[in-house]
């Protein structure tokens, strides 16, 4: 391994010079995301709008004992996971959590840590963590943090999305202590709801 390889390896938010000169020929995407949950932990919900060019994609699902930060987490996974290609991503999350996390650089520190954010004190929601650190490697991502309920328009339809997955019967229990304890990615949400795949109105705010 060269250095300059062993460097984008270890770096993996870097953007190595092959993407910057095949960047005209990868779709660009845009990726809103959100979570709901009723009693933090309780039963909720996560929403997806994927915007390419004319067209978009909603997604949806909910599990019956969850929390909030780990549903706006699934969102992003959801959403980045059905992609079929690498692209590159713009997500619009309202979740401070997952925002500031990737974007700071906090979820390397933790990962470094073996999944301790100090000495003493674990680093929750390690097994979302993984997948979602697996998915960054494979597009070019952006996140960018709205303020919620402040009449975005994709946001607000991404918080009707995981309420109403939330208040759907029968949902399945979110597996993350199995999950953590012996590193099983093969999370229920892995088959998210398609609400809907049709033109879009343009309704992108600036």
């Amino acid at each position: 391994m060269t250095p300059k390889s062993a460097f984008y390896r270890l770096h993996p938010f870097a953007i190595h010079p092959s993407f910057k000169e095949r960047s005209r020929d990868v779709k660009k995407v845009t990726l809103y995301t959100d979570g709901a949950c009723s009693g933090n932990p309780g039963p909720g919900g996560y929403g997806v709008v994927l915007e390419f060019g004319d067209y978009t994609k909603e997604l949806s699902g909910g599990f019956r004992n969850t929390t909030n930060n780990r549903m706006e987490m699934m969102a992003v996974i959801v959403g980045l996971s059905a992609l079929k290609e690498p692209c590159e991503v713009h997500v619009v999350s309202d979740s401070r959590y997952v925002v500031d996390a990737v974007e700071k650089g906090w979820v390397r520190k933790w990962q470094a840590k073996g999944w301790m954010r100090n000495r003493k004190e674990k680093a929750k929601n390690a097994d979302l963590w993984r997948k979602l650190l697996d998915l960054l490697e494979k597009h070019r991502v952006a996140f960018t943090w709205v303020r919620s309920h402040n009449n975005h328009p994709q946001n607000e339809r991404c918080d009707r999305l995981a309420v109403a997955a939330a208040a759907q019967p029968g949902l399945p229990e979110d597996i993350r202590d199995v999950a953590e304890k012996k590193g099983r990615m093969n999370h229920p949400a892995a088959r998210p709801h398609q609400a809907s795949s049709r033109p879009r109105r343009r309704l992108r705010p600036s």
